[in-house]
């Protein structure tokens, strides 16, 4: 099927866009845009810098996809944003490049970032992310696969969200999340496993148990972090696919974690 145009837009010369994309009136697409299979960009939205778009994307009005970075560091050139397949991004979502010539802000495939939400310069975003409404990732963030970020959550740059997490909504996220965990609050904390994120993605009944024995070892044993994390590597399941995501995610965490 031929790409569909509309007469209003704007598309710049050097633009590569694939069969069957849909570019709606008054859409802006820059001239080092890479734009694949299936994507709709839909109308008053702006497709700008060095972005490459993955298959069957959706852009909603008024988002716009790969603005220079905020980062008052940066020093120009071409720096850019990778997007995978099948993500939606809704009316004024921001997404920004990267803030290094020739290196990729990265966001995978199948993830949703709701209104007036924004991802900053450096973040690598994993699959099946949520992103809330007006929710905020500073620069240099790491999100995982199946994390589910609520409405009106500004997390501070360099933060990590760990599988499967979920953060309430007006939550201020300062350190890291580890993985399987409910954090919320003003100041976040972790108030529980993520036991229905886990059910959806298909998290076995064991897996499930296995994590609320991690969060009592880290959350309700007065336990230091050293010291839970000694108690973790000495489990008779320590080698559980569980109990491993929370110690590399921990020997990976340059903030600390809740």
């Amino acid at each position: 099927m031929a790409t569909d145009i509309h007469p209003t837009a704007i598309v710049e010369s050097g633009a590569v866009l694939d069969d069957n994309v849909t570019i709606g009136a008054y859409a802006y697409i820059g001239a080092k845009v890479e734009c694949g299979a299936g994507t709709i960009v839909r109308h008053h939205a702006t497709v700008e810098g060095k972005t490459i778009i993955g298959r069957d994307n959706e852009i909603f009005s008024y988002a716009s996809i790969g603005g220079q970075s905020q980062d008052m560091k940066a020093k120009g050139g071409t720096p850019g944003l990778k997007i995978g397949d099948k993500n939606i991004f809704r009316e004024y979502v921001t997404v920004h490049c990267h803030s290094v010539d020739g290196e990729y802000t990265i966001l995978g495939s199948h993830n949703y970032c709701l209104a007036y939400s924004h991802i900053g310069h450096e973040c690598i975003i994993g699959n099946h992310f949520i992103l809330g409404h007006n929710s905020t990732l500073g620069g240099h963030m790491i999100v995982e696969d199946y994390v589910n970020v609520g409405g009106h959550v500004a997390c501070v740059p360099k933060c990590h969200l760990g599988q499967c997490a979920y953060i309430g909504g007006y939550s201020k996220v300062a350190q890291d999340i580890p993985p399987f965990m409910i954090a919320d609050g003003s100041s976040v904390t972790i108030k529980a496993v993520n036991k229905i994120g886990m059910e959806r993605h298909g998290f076995s009944v064991e897996d499930i148990s296995l994590a609320k024995q991690v969060y009592k070892i880290l959350y309700r044993e007065g336990l230091n972090r050293s010291q839970a994390l000694e108690r973790l590597r000495a489990h008779k399941e320590a080698n559980s696919p569980i109990i491993q995501a929370i110690i590399v995610f921990a020997g990976n965490s340059e903030r600390g974690f809740a």
